[in-house]
């Protein structure tokens, strides 16, 4: 595995209910890639071989938000990469907390 991301999405909108409804269409269009990703209770964690791919797919998210409803979406996006070599896994990193 040589990148992860992690992305918190935050739709502006009017109710709680709302913004459960918009992440959860943009958590399903992040298990539609087929990437292996784990949701957490601020952001989702992305893994890939592909770097540019998974900004691609954050870039996506946003726009899913705003197709699902939200006027405005901001959102925090944490990345690593290494070209050369393998970075630690989800699974790595919290698999003895699961």
């Amino acid at each position: 595995m040589s990148a992860s991301i992690a992305i918190q999405v935050l739709p502006k909108v009017e109710t709680d209910a709302e913004v459960v409804r918009i992440v959860d269409d943009v958590i399903a269009y992040i298990q539609s890639t087929g990437l292996t990703y784990q949701v957490g209770a601020f952001e989702t964690t992305i893994e890939g071989e592909n770097y540019d791919e998974l900004v691609d797919i954050a870039k996506e998210c946003l726009k899913v938000a705003v197709r699902s409803g939200a006027p405005k979406v901001s959102a925090y996006i944490k990345a690593v990469y290494r070209p050369d070599g393998d970075i630690l896994t989800i699974e790595q990193k919290t698999g003895k907390y699961q």
